[in-house]
């Protein structure tokens, strides 16, 4: 996917100051519960991605065109709960409102959902991880999607290509972070979900609890 400039003319950002969700840290964390999801999703629910919809969508095309009609069908409950998150997230435009419902949706598949057939599960996980994306879209002056490293990816080799400048490298390695927070989850996840099942969706709850509050407590100061 495609990742845009960052819109221009605000005078915050041309300042340095960026809002609290649009921080390295907050970024991370979210990147770091992305890649822990994917992982999560992909052990526990049969090769079913609760982020990249991208993975879900080859595996719906390749069984698709081998007849494996119930292998595809399973790859579509994500696939649509995703973009009803993503649309919920645009209707409502609440960054922080759509993070706590994020959190609500993995609290109730740890508590309460995994009990139940899929692919209610993992429904609930996708919908929840697309209001956080649709959301958090921007790192200081970059955009990114935490539920990915191809775009980030790309977006750190353009800004080291195009404008080799300070702030370009400066992109770069933000970018590179967000990437490897991204890769760290995966490892984590990898980890926790072998070990302790749907216990491990503790790990991203904490993560996304912990942007939640530095997104509260930045907009605190920035009150004050």
């Amino acid at each position: 996917m495609a990742l845009d400039a960052t819109s221009p003319g605000l005078s915050e950002e041309q300042a340095g100051t960026y809002a609290p969700e649009q921080s390295l840290p907050v970024a991370c964390l979210l990147s770091m519960s992305g890649g822990f999801l994917d992982v999560f999703a992909w052990l526990s629910f049969g090769g079913v991605f609760a982020n990249s919809q991208t993975g879900n969508v080859v595996f719906l095309g390749m069984y698709a065109a081998s007849e494996q009609w119930h292998q595809a069908a399973h790859h579509v409950p994500p696939i649509l709960a995703f973009l009803a998150g993503a649309s919920a997230a645009v209707f409502i435009r609440a960054p922080l409102l759509c993070l706590a419902g994020e959190i609500a949706c993995l609290t109730l598949v740890m508590l309460v959902l995994h009990r139940f057939a899929e692919p209610i599960p993992i429904v609930a996980i996708s919908f929840g991880v697309a209001l956080q994306t649709a959301s958090f879209r921007q790192v200081e002056r970059w955009k990114y999607l935490s539920v990915t490293v191809t775009g980030n990816m790309l977006r750190a080799v353009e800004q080291l290509a195009l404008v080799p400048d300070r702030e370009a490298l400066h992109g770069a390695r933000t970018m590179l972070a967000v990437c490897l927070m991204f890769l760290l989850g995966t490892a984590i996840g990898g980890w926790m979900t072998m070990r302790l099942g749907t216990g491990g969706l503790a790990v991203p709850i904490g993560l996304l609890a912990s942007a939640l509050w530095l997104c509260c407590r930045g907009r605190g100061r920035c009150q004050s």
